[in-house]
Order: C-alpha cells, then sequence, then structure tokens
C-alpha cells in the first residue's frame, strides 16, 4: 500500500471512532443530568445502537455494496450526520432528542462497515496492513475522552451539572462534518458486482448462515453471545454515569484506560488462544465480566479508587477474549461459503439483538434501585450483571464442548 494512502485510512479510522468516542461515552450521564431522562428513557436512546445494527445490513448490503463507490455513501452519511448532531446539541429535552438520535445511528451504525469496506479494498495483505489502519481508530475513541476530561473538563461535577455535556455533540459534529468532506477524497471504493446466485436479500443480508445453528456448540456459542451482551449494555448504559455520581475525577478521561487495555489484550489474544484454547480463552472473558462488576460494586473513589480503575481496565480482556475471539471461532466454524455472512449473523445478534435486550434490561435496574435524583444504588445496580455474566459463564461450560480448531490470526485490530 503507498504511504499516502495508508495516512489517508488512519486518518478516515481516526475520526470515524473520535466520533462514536466524543459523545457515546459520555451519553448516560447527559441524559440523566441534563435531560433528566429516567432509566427506561435512557435505554431506549441507547437502544438505537441497536437498531442501527439492524438496519445498516440493509443500507451496506442492499445500497451501497451495488448501486455506490462505499466512499461517496460514507461523505454522505457523516455530512448528514453532523447536521443531526448539531440538533442534538439543540435539544432540550428527551422526546426531541429521541428522533434525532435514532436517525443518526440507524445512519452511522452502517458506516462501521463502509470504513472497513473502503480500507479493505486497497490492500493487498489485509492480516498485515489492516491492524496498523484499525489502531487509529482506537486512539480516536481515546483522544476524544481525554479532551473531554482532561483538555475542556466538561465531565466535572460542576461543568455537567451547568449542563457542559452537551458539548459533546457540538464536537462529534464539527468532525463529523470534516469526515464527511474528507471522505470524498478516500481512494475510490466502486460497488463490487454480484454474481446473479447472490443478489437475493437472504444472500445479502448474511441470512444463510442460520444454517450454522444446527450445530448444537455453535449454537450454544450464539445464545451465550447474545446473553453476554446484556453485562456489556450495563457498561456502555451506566458506567459513564457511574463514575460520574460518585465523583470519580476526570470518569471520561479514566474510561479511556479500557480503550488502551484493549491494544494490550488483543497482543495477548494469540498466546492465549494457543496455549488454552478457545473455550477456556472465551469463558475467561466472561469471568472478566463478572469480576469487573464486582469490582465497581464494592469500589468507591477514595481508599478504594484502584477497584475503579482495574474494573476499567478489564475492558479489554471483557471485549477481547469474548467477541474477537468469538469472531475467530466463527471464521473457523463457517467455512469459505459462509465466512462473511456468519460474521454477519454474529454482528446482528450481538449489537442488534443482544444489546437491545441489554439496554432494556439495564435501564428496568437503573430505575429500580435509584434512590434519589441523581443517585442510584449501584451496589445493586452492578451485582446484577455480575450474577448475570456469571451465569452465563457457567452455561457454556457446561455445554460447550466443540473441538474445532481455530487459528488466531498474526495481527488483527482492536475493536472498540
Amino acid at each position: 500500500m503507498k504511504p499516502g494512502i495508508k495516512i489517508q485510512l488512519s486518518f478516515m479510522m481516526f475520526l470515524e471512532f473520535f466520533i462514536w468516542g466524543a459523545w457515546f461515552v459520555t451519553l448516560g450521564t447527559f441524559l440523566g443530568k441534563n435531560l433528566q431522562a429516567t432509566g427506561g428513557e435512557s435505554a431506549k436512546v441507547f437502544a438505537t445502537q441497536s437498531w442501527g445494527a439492524i438496519i445498516a445490513p440493509f443500507i451496506v448490503g442492499l445500497i451501497a455494496d451495488r448501486f455506490f463507490n462505499a466512499e461517496r455513501i460514507l461523505g454522505i452519511l457523516h455530512l448528514i450526520g453532523a447536521a443531526l448532531m448539531y440538533f442534538m446539541f439543540r435539544s432540550e429535552n428527551i422526546s426531541s432528542f429521541y428522533p434525532y438520535v435514532f436517525t443518526y445511528m440507524a445512519l452511522f451504525m452502517p458506516t462501521l462497515a463502509l470504513v472497513n469496506s473502503v480500507s479493505f479494498r486497497q490492500m493487498s495483505n489485509p492480516e498485515k496492513e489492516f491492524s496498523f489502519i484499525r489502531v487509529w481508530g482506537t486512539i480516536g475513541w481515546i483522544v476524544a475522552g481525554l479532551l473531554i476530561s482532561y483538555v475542556f473538563h466538561w465531565d466535572s461535577k460542576e461543568s455537567s451539572d451547568q449542563g457542559a455535556l452537551r458539548n459533546t455533540f457540538a464536537m462529534a459534529s464539527v468532525v463529523s462534518l470534516v469526515l464527511g468532506i474528507f471522505s470524498f477524497a478516500l481512494p475510490k471504493t466502486p460497488p463490487v458486482q454480484i454474481a446473479k446466485e447472490d443478489r437475493s436479500i437472504t444472500k445479502l443480508l448474511g441470512l444463510d448462515a442460520l444454517k450454522l445453528l444446527k450445530d448444537k456448540n455453535f449454537l450454544v456459542f450464539f445464545i451465550a453471545s447474545i446473553l453476554i451482551c446484556i453485562p456489556l449494555a450495563f457498561y456502555y448504559q451506566n458506567a459513564n454515569l457511574f463514575l460520574s455520581e460518585i465523583n470519580l475525577a476526570n470518569p471520561t478521561g479514566k474510561m479511556t484506560i479500557g480503550q488502551m487495555s484493549e491494544v494490550l489484550f488483543m497482543l495477548c489474544l494469540p498466546i492465549f488462544f494457543k496455549r488454552f484454547g478457545f473455550k477456556n480463552t472465551i469463558l475467561l472473558g466472561m469471568l472478566a465480566w463478572a469480576l469487573r462488576y464486582a469490582l465497581f460494586a464494592y469500589g468507591n473513589p477514595g481508599e478504594l479508587a484502584f477497584m475503579l480503575i482495574l474494573g476499567i481496565a478489564l475492558h479489554g480482556l471483557c471485549y477481547d477474549f469474548f467477541f474477537v475471539c468469538g469472531q475467530i471461532y466463527t471464521d473457523a466454524k463457517a467455512g469459505e461459503k459462509y465466512k462473511s455472512a456468519a460474521q454477519g449473523l454474529i454482528t446482528l445478534a450481538t449489537y442488534g439483538v443482544g444489546m437491545l435486550i441489554g439496554f432494556e434490561v439495564a435501564g428496568m435496574i437503573s430505575d429500580h434501585y435509584k434512590i434519589a435524583e441523581n443517585a442510584h444504588d449501584w451496589k445493586m445496580v452492578w451485582l446484577i450483571p455480575a450474577g448475570i455474566a456469571a451465569a452465563v459463564m457457567l452455561l457454556f461450560a457446561l455445554s460447550f464442548n466443540d473441538k474445532t480448531k481455530a487459528e488466531a490470526p498474526k495481527e488483527t485490530g482492536a475493536v472498540i
């Protein structure tokens, strides 16, 4: 790959995930403190990510891949997204905010696939080249969080109480505008010519991979993937609000430790995979979910602050050892015929169905354990997802017994 193209793609990834990290991490705190949203209302807002994941295959599979250049669709979606972000910035209540965030996520989630498409089409050896490009996305997410906490101080108690978190949407709007314009300068990525027999909606949406569910072990993994997304949703929806309510300094900046740990554990994943195998590696990831929420339940911003930091740092182990490990297993199980379809199916199941259920459960639990304005019984809020993660781990340990040999790639890209 030419150095100039490598720089373009890296900058594209940086902006793509900077935008997401600029507003999504602090969203729960903004909704609760600035829009006075209930746990149920927050759940509906966070669930727009899941609806976006469900809608995404239709935009990418039925429109982008068939009729238009990927970089042009990417540009148009981000330009519209910039306008929607501005309207979210101006919204004064949850009823006016929700239509904008729903529309935005329906358009943003497809861009996650589009940036990958633009990248892969420029690569002759994706296994070696993609990780360098993708890691800039993780860096973009980290930089957004550090700016919010340590440069602008929008998430400090005084600033957030005065509505400063609203500025995160303005920042995301500006960067989305930049990426929208920049996208038209990216390498041309024309639609792929699809064979006549592959043009059915079933094949374009990856539903052919449903045949894999006939395999008992893959079905167990599939169900576990959906269920583990319930505790995952608690983290996305409640972690920043939790850290803000208990007055941990610079919560958004500290949460970037989770993304930093992803890079570290991504490097460790092939070693664990080779030494302990798929089942034990994925069980370790599940155990980490239960452990991190126990640390959140019993930690505090004082002498036990190290428990909160350790819980945040476990994000890389939680995510990489379950989700990335699961992607590797799915790739090996699917075979050449169903590789893309199977990955699409798992994404739909996790970020679509699983997270949709998870956000709803997290909202119900948050409302049930709300004890005052801007105050929750956080110990109980976190012990419940810890118990769910432990139960899923036990179910998987007892039910899964697949001897499939899946090789971990030598290099891969970190995923938020």
